[in-house]
């Protein structure tokens, strides 16, 4: 190379050894060491400093020596072991994020019952496997107060981000990759900070380019005023709510809360496919001082969207009682989407044989046969406090992840109301969305009626079902428990009891275009209007459910091939893998399958 001379570190009668430096040379303002070529003796330098060489030129000439220097030229110069004072600094600053350097913070955080955000993904992350971005961060308020100040106690600007593995144990490192964001409650509130956003961005596009499924810890009081030495007015041009509004669909992403959760970090968290949250949390569009600076009322921050509201209304999918819990359903949740599980267990299922009563009457509890035909222990139910006439849940069978939807006969006898409906369609496009089969358990007497019920728009809720169900191309099997009747059972069918890969009954089962004690009283009024004696009428009525019964029985229907076969209880389970091991597997694809889940 061409260059100066910046030093000459040896003289004339200096001993050299090879490989060490000898002269440095300044080229491209970056400086160069010159290594002996042998060793020897300096016999004489032809360079002075500040002189100007090119390629070929000589510096010194050293007298070649004796002896074996082997020893020497192999001697480490430093300790690997050592600190430099660059490393040093980098450290003492790293140490600062932590926990340990604010335990003030953290002893309140604890007296309130509640973990730090590290803490709580150090629960949910594979030991070992998590990669922060963005740690050393801090709050944009460099005009207001002092950088030391910033990075004692704005620490990652209040948002703890990176990739992880998690279940990995279960399901091999490759498909248990993540990308876990947590707001940190113990910076300013968990607000959303002018660099807090930047690193959601930064993980949003990670998680959309390599498909990573998104873990969102959401405790926080939205957007952050103080942020004044931001370089922005409004900052409405942010876009982490455009990128993880992107991602639905396309990765799953759960949406974990205890706490207060206001503003912009409820608005991230109702984006997710699903909503864990924990008994003492209240979530709300606006907290209290947003209340109070739109002139309606001053509310304590429990009073906004305490749990008992959210779960209720359909808001919470999975209520827990603490964070531990939380974190624990959130592993529970991502892995449905990361494999099938090599054990499982089930109950005998000839228990599924004595469920439901003879009485054709008489409630049941359908969970028992949600919980008896899954594997044990897999059953998460999602929004079991909202629309209770439906029940959804995310299951296993043999290991493999399935979505179950089931009427419900303690509430409404089964009859589909408008949330009900609701309910159902957007979790058949969550299952579709990431390719979970579904088993829908039929015991319906159709969609609910009357006037009360046209008032919530049930025209338009109802019809979700048929529009959702005919769109989805994940294999599903419908078994007709009970009930089975009009509308409302096409729509548990997708639409026709053939659109299913499979449509069966338990012996219990009776279809019919409606109701049969309906369908008597419509069809056969004149007959029992004929009738005087009230007796009489009451016998000829009972006689007349009891044909209608014969002939709408499971039994009956499948001769006339209306099912594709009457089954024996315990033979449920073996019934729907058989099916679904026959479907195929869904094709491997890069984008969407759907342009989004619903929210709602």
């Amino acid at each position: 190379m061409s260059g100066t001379v910046a030093a000459v570190l040896v003289g004339p009668g200096d001993t050299v050894r090879e490989g060490r430096p000898v002269v440095i040379l300044e080229s491209m303002k970056m400086e160069h060491e010159v290594p002996a070529a042998s060793t020897g003796t300096v016999h004489s330098v032809a360079v002075e400093f500040g002189a100007t060489v090119s390629a070929g030129d000589r510096l010194l000439v050293v007298e070649d020596g004796d002896g074996d220097d082997s020893a020497e030229r192999s001697a480490v110069d430093t300790d690997p072991a050592a600190i430099r004072p660059d490393l040093a600094e980098v450290l003492e600053r790293q140490a600062m994020t932590a926990d340990q350097a604010r335990p003030q913070a953290v002893a309140r955080r604890h007296d309130r019952g509640h973990r730090t955000a590290r803490e709580n993904l150090e629960d949910l992350c594979d030991p070992g496997t998590f990669v922060e971005y963005g740690a050393l961060a801090i709050a944009a308020q460099r005009d207001r107060r002092r950088v030391e100040d910033l990075v004692l106690n704005t620490a990652a600007d209040g948002l703890i981000g990176g990739v992880a593995s998690v279940n990995g144990a279960l399901f091999g490192r490759e498909q248990s990759r993540c990308v876990v964001v947590s707001y940190d409650y113990m910076v300013l509130a968990g607000t959303q900070g002018y660099q807090g956003h930047r690193k959601k961005d930064r993980l949003f596009e990670l998680a959309e380019r390599f498909r990573l499924p998104v873990v969102l810890f959401a405790e926080g009081g939205g957007g952050r005023p103080g942020d004044t030495a931001a370089p922005q007015v409004s900052g409405l041009e942010v876009m982490a709510f455009a990128l993880f509004g992107r991602l639905s669909g396309l990765v799953p992403l759960v949406g974990v809360v205890s706490g207060r959760c206001f503003a912009g970090n409820a608005a991230l968290l109702g984006c997710c496919d699903v909503i864990i949250a924990t008994r003492d949390s209240s979530i709300g569009m606006a907290g209290p001082a947003m209340i109070e600076g739109g002139g309606l009322g001053r509310f304590h921050p429990d009073e906004v969207g305490p749990s008992s509201v959210q779960s209720g209304n359909g808001v919470i999918d999975v209520l827990v009682d603490d964070e531990e819990q939380a974190v624990s359903a959130a592993k529970k949740y991502l892995g449905y989407f990361q494999g099938e599980t090599a054990e499982w267990g089930c109950a005998d299922q000839q228990l599924l044989r004595g469920v439901i009563p003879e009485d054709r009457l008489r409630v049941y509890d359908v969970r028992s046969v949600v919980e008896g035909l899954a594997d044990t222990e897999s059953v998460l139910e999602l929004r079991s406090a909202w629309a209770p006439g439906m029940v959804t849940a995310i299951a296993r069978l043999e290991g493999r992840p399935v979505g179950i939807m089931a009427n419900n006969p303690g509430h409404l006898g089964g009859a589909i109301d408008s949330d009900a409906a609701d309910k159902a369609a957007r979790f058949l496009q969550l299952c579709d969305a990431h390719d979970l089969p579904v088993v829908l358990l039929c015991d319906t007497p159709g969609f609910m009626v009357g006037p009360e019920a046209e008032r919530t728009a049930q025209v338009r809720h109802f019809a979700r079902m048929f529009v959702v169900g005919a769109s989805v191309t994940i294999p599903y099997v419908t078994v007709i428990l009970r009930k089975g009747y009009g509308l409302g059972a096409q729509a548990m069918a997708g639409g026709s009891f053939r659109t299913p890969a499979l449509t069966v009954a338990w012996p219990t089962g009776e279809i019919g275009g409606m109701g049969l004690e309906g369908a008597v009283q419509l069809g056969f009024r004149k007959e029992l209007e004929a009738e005087s004696d009230p007796a009489a009428r009451d016998a000829l009525y009972q006689r007349l459910v009891a044909a209608a019964y014969r002939n709408g029985k499971a039994l009956n229907a499948a001769t006339h091939f209306e099912l594709d076969d009457v089954i024996d209880p315990a033979e449920t389970r073996m019934r729907i893998l058989a099916v679904l091991r026959s479907s195929p597997a869904p094709e491997p694809r890069t984008g969407k399958k759907r342009p989004c889940v619903d929210t709602w």
